[in-house]
Protein backbone atom coordinates (compact mmCIF):
# COMPACT_ATOMS: atom_id res chain seq x y z
CA UNK A 1 0.00 0.00 0.00
CA UNK A 2 2.94 2.42 0.79
CA UNK A 3 4.69 2.21 -2.41
CA UNK A 4 1.39 2.51 -4.33
CA UNK A 5 0.96 5.37 -2.25
CA UNK A 6 4.43 6.92 -3.25
CA UNK A 7 4.56 5.97 -6.71
CA UNK A 8 1.17 7.81 -6.80
CA UNK A 9 2.84 10.92 -5.04
CA UNK A 10 6.06 10.57 -8.10
CA UNK A 11 3.24 10.63 -10.59
CA UNK A 12 2.14 13.57 -9.13
CA UNK A 13 5.74 15.46 -9.25
CA UNK A 14 6.26 14.15 -12.01
CA UNK A 15 3.21 15.74 -13.57
CA UNK A 16 3.85 19.65 -11.84
CA UNK A 17 7.17 19.90 -12.69
CA UNK A 18 6.33 19.74 -16.32
CA UNK A 19 3.30 22.29 -15.71
CA UNK A 20 6.06 24.19 -14.41
CA UNK A 21 8.41 23.49 -17.20
CA UNK A 22 5.60 24.33 -19.66
CA UNK A 23 4.58 27.87 -17.80
CA UNK A 24 8.49 28.78 -17.86
CA UNK A 25 8.32 28.38 -21.43
CA UNK A 26 5.68 30.07 -21.97
CA UNK A 27 7.42 32.88 -20.08
CA UNK A 28 10.22 32.78 -22.46
CA UNK A 29 7.98 32.89 -25.41
CA UNK A 30 6.08 36.16 -24.42
CA UNK A 31 9.76 37.80 -23.80
CA UNK A 32 10.57 36.42 -27.79
CA UNK A 33 6.68 37.83 -28.87
CA UNK A 34 7.22 40.89 -27.04
CA UNK A 35 10.94 41.71 -28.32
CA UNK A 36 10.25 40.46 -32.01
CA UNK A 37 9.04 43.41 -34.48
CA UNK A 38 7.89 41.19 -37.50
CA UNK A 39 6.87 43.26 -40.47
CA UNK A 40 7.65 39.84 -43.02
CA UNK A 41 4.98 37.43 -42.87
CA UNK A 42 4.14 33.97 -43.56
CA UNK A 43 0.68 34.49 -46.14
CA UNK A 44 -2.25 32.93 -43.31
CA UNK A 45 -3.37 29.98 -44.25
CA UNK A 46 -6.96 30.68 -45.15
CA UNK A 47 -5.31 32.69 -47.85
CA UNK A 48 -2.79 31.05 -49.34
CA UNK A 49 -5.33 28.12 -50.08
CA UNK A 50 -7.25 30.27 -52.31
CA UNK A 51 -4.07 31.01 -54.50
CA UNK A 52 -1.03 29.71 -53.64
CA UNK A 53 1.27 30.59 -56.81
CA UNK A 54 0.38 34.28 -56.09
CA UNK A 55 2.45 34.30 -52.90
CA UNK A 56 5.20 31.36 -54.36
CA UNK A 57 8.19 33.27 -55.75
CA UNK A 58 8.88 32.17 -59.51
CA UNK A 59 12.40 32.62 -60.41
CA UNK A 60 14.15 34.49 -57.25
CA UNK A 61 14.23 33.67 -53.22
CA UNK A 62 15.01 37.03 -51.13
CA UNK A 63 14.91 36.02 -47.75
CA UNK A 64 14.99 33.19 -45.75
CA UNK A 65 11.05 31.71 -46.07
CA UNK A 66 11.67 30.42 -49.70
CA UNK A 67 15.53 30.07 -49.46
CA UNK A 68 15.50 26.05 -49.63
CA UNK A 69 13.16 25.96 -52.62
CA UNK A 70 14.93 23.88 -55.23
CA UNK A 71 13.44 25.59 -58.18
CA UNK A 72 14.61 29.10 -57.28
CA UNK A 73 18.39 27.79 -56.75
CA UNK A 74 19.40 28.82 -60.64
CA UNK A 75 19.36 32.41 -59.58
CA UNK A 76 21.50 32.22 -56.70
CA UNK A 77 24.79 32.11 -59.02
CA UNK A 78 23.77 35.36 -60.01
CA UNK A 79 23.30 36.49 -57.11
CA UNK A 80 26.85 35.93 -56.44
CA UNK A 81 27.37 37.70 -59.73
CA UNK A 82 26.03 40.85 -58.55
CA UNK A 83 28.03 40.74 -55.13
CA UNK A 84 31.29 40.33 -57.10
CA UNK A 85 30.14 43.34 -59.29
CA UNK A 86 29.80 44.96 -56.35
CA UNK A 87 32.76 44.56 -54.73
CA UNK A 88 34.60 44.48 -58.05
CA UNK A 89 33.46 48.31 -58.58
CA UNK A 90 34.15 49.70 -55.00
CA UNK A 91 37.52 48.13 -54.50
CA UNK A 92 35.85 46.46 -51.44
CA UNK A 93 36.19 43.59 -49.49
CA UNK A 94 33.45 40.98 -48.36
CA UNK A 95 34.41 40.69 -44.72
CA UNK A 96 33.38 44.41 -44.67
CA UNK A 97 29.62 43.61 -46.04
CA UNK A 98 29.69 40.79 -43.63
CA UNK A 99 30.54 42.18 -40.27
CA UNK A 100 28.06 45.14 -40.83
CA UNK A 101 25.27 43.13 -41.32
CA UNK A 102 26.40 40.43 -38.42
CA UNK A 103 25.79 43.16 -35.87
CA UNK A 104 22.06 43.87 -37.40
CA UNK A 105 21.36 40.04 -37.48
CA UNK A 106 19.49 39.67 -34.50
CA UNK A 107 17.00 42.68 -35.47
CA UNK A 108 16.67 41.24 -38.76
CA UNK A 109 15.96 37.95 -37.07
CA UNK A 110 13.18 39.64 -35.62
CA UNK A 111 11.86 41.43 -38.38
CA UNK A 112 10.20 38.28 -39.44
CA UNK A 113 7.59 35.80 -37.92
CA UNK A 114 8.47 32.72 -36.40
CA UNK A 115 11.79 30.83 -36.30
CA UNK A 116 14.15 31.10 -39.01
CA UNK A 117 15.99 27.87 -39.08
CA UNK A 118 18.83 29.28 -40.44
CA UNK A 119 22.52 29.26 -38.70
CA UNK A 120 24.13 32.84 -38.37
CA UNK A 121 26.62 31.97 -41.04
CA UNK A 122 24.01 31.27 -43.28
CA UNK A 123 21.13 34.15 -42.07
CA UNK A 124 24.39 36.44 -43.07
CA UNK A 125 25.32 35.47 -45.84
CA UNK A 126 21.42 35.33 -47.34
CA UNK A 127 21.11 38.80 -45.90
CA UNK A 128 24.76 40.03 -47.76
CA UNK A 129 23.89 38.27 -51.18
CA UNK A 130 20.02 39.14 -51.63
CA UNK A 131 20.32 42.74 -50.24
CA UNK A 132 23.55 43.08 -53.05
CA UNK A 133 21.35 41.61 -55.86
CA UNK A 134 18.26 44.03 -55.25
CA UNK A 135 20.96 47.14 -55.35
CA UNK A 136 22.68 45.91 -58.14
CA UNK A 137 18.95 45.76 -59.72
CA UNK A 138 18.04 49.29 -58.54
CA UNK A 139 21.22 50.58 -59.64
CA UNK A 140 21.06 48.70 -63.40
CA UNK A 141 17.54 50.79 -64.26
CA UNK A 142 18.39 53.95 -63.04
CA UNK A 143 22.21 54.42 -64.21
CA UNK A 144 21.64 51.28 -67.01
CA UNK A 145 23.10 47.41 -66.42
CA UNK A 146 26.09 48.28 -68.97
CA UNK A 147 27.59 51.45 -66.99
CA UNK A 148 27.64 49.15 -63.67
CA UNK A 149 29.75 46.31 -65.90
CA UNK A 150 27.47 43.88 -67.44
CA UNK A 151 26.53 42.65 -71.02
CA UNK A 152 23.92 44.00 -72.95
CA UNK A 153 22.43 40.58 -73.34
CA UNK A 154 22.70 39.31 -69.58
CA UNK A 155 20.19 36.90 -68.22
CA UNK A 156 19.20 38.71 -65.54
CA UNK A 157 21.03 42.14 -65.21
CA UNK A 158 19.42 43.92 -68.29
CA UNK A 159 15.94 45.17 -69.65
CA UNK A 160 15.31 42.28 -71.88
CA UNK A 161 16.11 39.70 -69.40
CA UNK A 162 13.91 37.24 -66.56
CA UNK A 163 13.28 41.33 -64.76
CA UNK A 164 9.60 41.43 -65.45
CA UNK A 165 9.36 37.98 -63.17
CA UNK A 166 11.95 39.33 -60.62
CA UNK A 167 10.40 42.76 -60.45
CA UNK A 168 6.75 40.98 -59.75
CA UNK A 169 8.70 37.96 -57.02
CA UNK A 170 10.33 41.01 -54.78
CA UNK A 171 7.18 42.16 -54.07
CA UNK A 172 5.56 39.02 -52.88
CA UNK A 173 5.10 39.06 -48.65
CA UNK A 174 7.37 36.40 -48.25
CA UNK A 175 9.68 37.01 -50.39
CA UNK A 176 11.54 40.14 -48.50
CA UNK A 177 14.41 41.00 -46.30
CA UNK A 178 14.51 44.25 -44.12
CA UNK A 179 14.82 47.45 -45.57
CA UNK A 180 17.61 48.59 -43.13
CA UNK A 181 19.81 45.80 -44.62
CA UNK A 182 19.54 47.12 -47.99
CA UNK A 183 20.15 50.80 -46.40
CA UNK A 184 23.19 49.55 -44.57
CA UNK A 185 24.33 47.55 -48.07
CA UNK A 186 24.13 51.56 -49.81
CA UNK A 187 25.58 53.19 -46.94
CA UNK A 188 28.96 50.83 -47.58
CA UNK A 189 28.63 51.54 -51.14
CA UNK A 190 28.00 55.23 -50.49
CA UNK A 191 29.33 56.71 -47.46
CA UNK A 192 29.48 60.14 -48.68
CA UNK A 193 26.01 60.35 -50.69
CA UNK A 194 23.67 58.76 -48.16
CA UNK A 195 19.86 60.26 -47.18
CA UNK A 196 17.14 59.54 -46.06
CA UNK A 197 15.73 59.11 -49.10
CA UNK A 198 18.21 57.97 -51.33
CA UNK A 199 16.99 53.90 -51.48
CA UNK A 200 13.33 54.76 -52.15
CA UNK A 201 14.34 56.96 -55.20
CA UNK A 202 16.15 53.99 -56.76
CA UNK A 203 13.38 51.52 -55.59
CA UNK A 204 10.38 53.43 -57.03
CA UNK A 205 11.29 54.09 -61.03
CA UNK A 206 12.25 49.68 -60.65
CA UNK A 207 8.99 49.28 -59.23
CA UNK A 208 7.15 51.88 -61.50
CA UNK A 209 6.28 49.20 -64.22
CA UNK A 210 3.97 47.38 -61.40
CA UNK A 211 1.60 50.48 -61.00
CA UNK A 212 -1.40 49.74 -62.28
CA UNK A 213 -2.40 52.97 -64.20
CA UNK A 214 -0.79 54.69 -67.46
CA UNK A 215 -2.21 57.89 -66.63
CA UNK A 216 0.06 60.66 -66.97
CA UNK A 217 1.65 61.70 -63.42
CA UNK A 218 0.22 64.56 -62.02
CA UNK A 219 2.13 68.35 -62.51
CA UNK A 220 4.27 68.57 -58.76
CA UNK A 221 3.90 64.18 -58.99
CA UNK A 222 6.71 61.66 -58.57
CA UNK A 223 8.46 60.46 -55.23
CA UNK A 224 7.84 62.77 -51.95
CA UNK A 225 8.97 61.75 -48.86
CA UNK A 226 7.40 59.01 -46.89
CA UNK A 227 5.59 59.88 -43.17
CA UNK A 228 7.73 56.68 -42.18
CA UNK A 229 10.95 54.38 -43.11
CA UNK A 230 9.31 51.53 -45.11
CA UNK A 231 9.51 48.21 -43.73
CA UNK A 232 10.66 46.27 -47.19
CA UNK A 233 10.10 46.38 -51.01
CA UNK A 234 6.31 45.44 -50.51
CA UNK A 235 5.47 48.10 -48.10
CA UNK A 236 7.57 50.51 -49.95
CA UNK A 237 5.76 49.95 -53.33
CA UNK A 238 2.57 50.33 -51.41
CA UNK A 239 3.18 53.44 -49.59
CA UNK A 240 4.10 54.70 -53.18
CA UNK A 241 0.51 53.79 -54.78
CA UNK A 242 -1.53 55.21 -51.69
CA UNK A 243 0.52 57.93 -50.03
CA UNK A 244 0.13 60.71 -52.57
CA UNK A 245 -2.60 62.80 -50.91
CA UNK A 246 -4.98 60.00 -49.74
CA UNK A 247 -6.23 60.71 -46.40
CA UNK A 248 -5.14 57.75 -44.58
CA UNK A 249 -7.42 56.40 -41.34
CA UNK A 250 -5.52 56.53 -38.13
CA UNK A 251 -2.72 54.23 -37.88
CA UNK A 252 -2.77 54.33 -33.92
CA UNK A 253 -5.50 51.47 -34.19
CA UNK A 254 -3.95 48.05 -32.55
CA UNK A 255 -4.01 44.77 -34.15
CA UNK A 256 -6.52 43.47 -31.50
CA UNK A 257 -8.95 46.14 -31.83
CA UNK A 258 -8.99 45.76 -35.87
CA UNK A 259 -9.69 42.36 -35.38
CA UNK A 260 -12.44 42.57 -32.87
CA UNK A 261 -14.83 45.20 -35.17
CA UNK A 262 -13.79 43.91 -38.57
CA UNK A 263 -16.69 41.55 -40.76
CA UNK A 264 -15.70 38.84 -43.28
CA UNK A 265 -16.23 40.16 -46.69
CA UNK A 266 -20.08 39.67 -47.90
CA UNK A 267 -21.63 40.29 -44.70
CA UNK A 268 -23.38 43.52 -43.99
CA UNK A 269 -21.39 46.60 -43.47
CA UNK A 270 -20.33 49.60 -45.50
CA UNK A 271 -20.09 48.50 -48.74
CA UNK A 272 -21.56 48.92 -52.44
CA UNK A 273 -24.08 46.47 -52.64
CA UNK A 274 -25.39 46.89 -55.87
CA UNK A 275 -22.84 46.30 -59.55
CA UNK A 276 -22.54 48.31 -62.35
CA UNK A 277 -25.95 47.56 -63.81
CA UNK A 278 -27.86 48.08 -61.20
CA UNK A 279 -26.50 51.64 -60.55
CA UNK A 280 -26.93 52.32 -64.19
CA UNK A 281 -30.42 51.10 -64.17
CA UNK A 282 -30.98 53.36 -61.36
CA UNK A 283 -29.30 56.57 -62.97
CA UNK A 284 -26.27 56.60 -61.84
CA UNK A 285 -23.38 57.68 -64.86
CA UNK A 286 -20.01 56.32 -64.96
CA UNK A 287 -17.12 58.68 -66.14
CA UNK A 288 -13.13 58.13 -66.04
CA UNK A 289 -11.53 60.46 -63.42
CA UNK A 290 -8.73 61.81 -65.46
CA UNK A 291 -5.37 61.13 -62.30
CA UNK A 292 -2.77 58.68 -61.93
CA UNK A 293 -4.22 57.79 -58.46
CA UNK A 294 -5.87 54.73 -59.61
CA UNK A 295 -7.99 54.30 -56.03
CA UNK A 296 -8.76 57.65 -56.11
CA UNK A 297 -12.69 57.22 -56.77
CA UNK A 298 -15.04 60.41 -56.56
CA UNK A 299 -19.04 60.39 -56.49
CA UNK A 300 -21.19 63.25 -56.71
CA UNK A 301 -24.44 64.70 -58.52
CA UNK A 302 -25.14 60.60 -59.31
CA UNK A 303 -22.09 60.77 -61.10
CA UNK A 304 -19.64 57.74 -60.34
CA UNK A 305 -15.77 59.03 -61.54
CA UNK A 306 -13.06 55.98 -61.28
CA UNK A 307 -9.63 55.78 -62.52
CA UNK A 308 -8.46 53.78 -65.06
CA UNK A 309 -6.54 50.80 -64.38
CA UNK A 310 -4.62 48.00 -66.18
CA UNK A 311 -5.18 44.40 -65.69
CA UNK A 312 -2.45 41.95 -66.84
CA UNK A 313 -1.55 38.35 -65.94
CA UNK A 314 0.57 39.82 -63.27
CA UNK A 315 -1.85 42.09 -61.60
CA UNK A 316 -3.51 38.94 -59.09
CA UNK A 317 -0.33 38.11 -57.84
CA UNK A 318 0.19 41.99 -57.13
CA UNK A 319 -3.31 42.53 -55.51
CA UNK A 320 -3.46 39.72 -53.47
CA UNK A 321 -0.04 40.37 -51.95
CA UNK A 322 -0.73 43.63 -51.00
CA UNK A 323 -3.79 42.57 -49.29
CA UNK A 324 -1.99 40.20 -47.49
CA UNK A 325 -0.20 42.39 -45.81
CA UNK A 326 -2.71 44.98 -44.83
CA UNK A 327 -4.01 41.71 -43.18
CA UNK A 328 -1.18 40.61 -41.19
CA UNK A 329 0.38 43.98 -40.55
CA UNK A 330 -0.93 45.51 -37.00
CA UNK A 331 0.13 49.27 -38.44
CA UNK A 332 -1.11 48.91 -41.85
CA UNK A 333 -4.48 50.48 -42.83
CA UNK A 334 -6.36 48.96 -45.47
CA UNK A 335 -6.91 51.37 -48.28
CA UNK A 336 -5.98 48.49 -51.04
CA UNK A 337 -8.43 45.89 -49.56
CA UNK A 338 -11.13 48.78 -49.15
CA UNK A 339 -10.60 49.34 -53.10
CA UNK A 340 -10.55 45.99 -54.69
CA UNK A 341 -13.96 45.14 -52.32
CA UNK A 342 -15.31 48.06 -54.11
CA UNK A 343 -14.81 47.16 -56.97
CA UNK A 344 -15.33 43.43 -56.40
CA UNK A 345 -18.72 44.36 -55.40
CA UNK A 346 -19.19 46.86 -58.22
CA UNK A 347 -18.23 43.68 -60.84
CA UNK A 348 -20.87 41.13 -60.86
CA UNK A 349 -20.40 39.94 -64.85
CA UNK A 350 -18.58 40.37 -68.04
CA UNK A 351 -21.11 42.60 -69.23
CA UNK A 352 -20.20 45.11 -66.30
CA UNK A 353 -16.48 44.74 -67.23
CA UNK A 354 -17.01 45.49 -70.76
CA UNK A 355 -19.15 48.91 -69.85
CA UNK A 356 -16.35 49.98 -67.99
CA UNK A 357 -13.67 49.50 -70.58
CA UNK A 358 -16.02 51.30 -72.61
CA UNK A 359 -15.64 54.02 -70.54
CA UNK A 360 -12.11 53.85 -70.25
CA UNK A 361 -12.11 52.63 -66.74
CA UNK A 362 -10.53 49.07 -67.14
CA UNK A 363 -7.89 48.09 -69.69
CA UNK A 364 -6.65 44.76 -69.87
CA UNK A 365 -5.05 41.67 -71.90
CA UNK A 366 -7.15 38.89 -69.92
CA UNK A 367 -8.87 36.21 -72.77
CA UNK A 368 -12.28 38.11 -72.12
CA UNK A 369 -14.08 40.44 -69.81
CA UNK A 370 -15.90 37.48 -67.65
CA UNK A 371 -11.78 36.37 -66.67
CA UNK A 372 -11.50 40.00 -65.30
CA UNK A 373 -15.06 39.44 -63.53
CA UNK A 374 -13.64 36.19 -62.05
CA UNK A 375 -10.39 37.95 -61.06
CA UNK A 376 -12.15 40.80 -58.90
CA UNK A 377 -14.48 38.41 -57.38
CA UNK A 378 -11.94 36.24 -56.63
CA UNK A 379 -9.04 38.46 -55.07
CA UNK A 380 -11.67 39.19 -52.10
CA UNK A 381 -12.16 35.74 -51.05
CA UNK A 382 -11.48 35.09 -47.49
CA UNK A 383 -10.18 38.45 -46.91
CA UNK A 384 -11.78 39.90 -43.40
CA UNK A 385 -11.40 43.54 -43.33
CA UNK A 386 -13.42 46.01 -41.27
CA UNK A 387 -14.60 48.72 -44.07
CA UNK A 388 -17.01 50.83 -41.98
CA UNK A 389 -13.66 53.54 -41.48
CA UNK A 390 -12.27 53.13 -44.60
CA UNK A 391 -11.80 55.90 -46.81
CA UNK A 392 -14.47 54.78 -49.35
CA UNK A 393 -17.51 54.83 -46.92
CA UNK A 394 -19.04 57.55 -47.07
CA UNK A 395 -18.56 57.55 -50.68
CA UNK A 396 -20.69 54.32 -50.32
CA UNK A 397 -23.09 55.09 -48.35
CA UNK A 398 -24.30 57.52 -50.96
CA UNK A 399 -24.46 55.45 -53.54
CA UNK A 400 -26.67 53.24 -52.26
CA UNK A 401 -28.72 55.80 -51.06
CA UNK A 402 -28.79 57.01 -54.30
CA UNK A 403 -29.79 53.51 -55.61
CA UNK A 404 -32.44 52.78 -52.96
CA UNK A 405 -34.49 55.63 -53.83
CA UNK A 406 -37.24 53.97 -56.23
CA UNK A 407 -37.51 57.45 -57.91
CA UNK A 408 -34.56 57.52 -59.18
CA UNK A 409 -35.15 53.49 -60.58
CA UNK A 410 -38.17 55.00 -62.34
CA UNK A 411 -36.65 57.90 -63.60
CA UNK A 412 -33.96 56.10 -65.43
CA UNK A 413 -35.87 53.21 -66.48
CA UNK A 414 -38.14 56.07 -68.15
CA UNK A 415 -35.42 57.74 -69.76
CA UNK A 416 -33.87 54.21 -70.90
CA UNK A 417 -36.60 53.38 -72.42
CA UNK A 418 -37.78 56.54 -74.15
CA UNK A 419 -34.81 59.19 -74.53
CA UNK A 420 -32.48 57.17 -76.09
CA UNK A 421 -34.55 56.51 -79.52
CA UNK A 422 -35.01 59.45 -81.44
CA UNK A 423 -38.54 57.90 -82.96
CA UNK A 424 -39.36 56.86 -79.34
CA UNK A 425 -38.85 60.13 -77.92
CA UNK A 426 -41.06 62.01 -80.97
CA UNK A 427 -43.38 59.31 -80.09
CA UNK A 428 -43.72 60.61 -76.76
CA UNK A 429 -43.57 63.91 -77.24
CA UNK A 430 -46.90 63.50 -79.56
CA UNK A 431 -48.35 61.60 -76.77
CA UNK A 432 -47.88 64.30 -74.72
CA UNK A 433 -48.93 67.00 -77.11
CA UNK A 434 -52.57 64.38 -78.21
CA UNK A 435 -53.28 63.76 -74.21
CA UNK A 436 -52.92 68.12 -73.56
CA UNK A 437 -55.20 68.90 -76.83
CA UNK A 438 -57.83 66.11 -75.34
CA UNK A 439 -57.88 68.13 -71.89
CA UNK A 440 -58.18 71.44 -73.59
CA UNK A 441 -60.96 69.93 -75.75
CA UNK A 442 -62.82 68.79 -72.13
CA UNK A 443 -62.32 71.46 -70.53
CA UNK A 444 -63.43 74.03 -72.96
CA UNK A 445 -66.38 71.56 -73.44
CA UNK A 446 -67.41 71.29 -69.41
CA UNK A 447 -66.76 75.48 -69.76
CA UNK A 448 -69.14 75.61 -72.76
CA UNK A 449 -71.92 73.53 -71.20
CA UNK A 450 -71.68 75.58 -67.82
CA UNK A 451 -71.18 79.08 -69.44
CA UNK A 452 -73.50 79.29 -72.73
CA UNK A 453 -72.64 81.95 -74.84
CA UNK A 454 -75.12 84.51 -75.03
Amino acid sequence: MDDNLNENQHIQSEWLITIAEELQKARLDNEVIFARKPCIYKVPRYLRDADKKSYTPSVVSIGPYHYQNRHLHPMERHKWRAFYQTLNRHNHNFKLYLDAIKDLEAKARGSYEGEINLNSDDFVKMMVLDGCFILELFRGINDGFEELGYSKGDPVFSICGSLDSIRRDMIKLENQIPLFIIDELLALQNPDGQNTDALAKMAIPFFAPLIPTDEPMKKGGGFSSFDRQPLHCLQLFRENLVSKGLILPKRTKKLWKRRLTRNVVGKPTTQVTYCVSQLRESGVRFRKRQTDQFWDIKYKNSILEIPRILIHDGTKSIFRNLVAFEECHPECSNEITAYLVFMNNLIDSGEDVGFLHYKGIIEHWLGNDDDVADLFNGLCQEVVADLNNSYLSGLTDEINKCRDKRWNTWRADFRHKYFRNPWALISVIAAVVLLLITVLQAFYDIFSYYKPTS
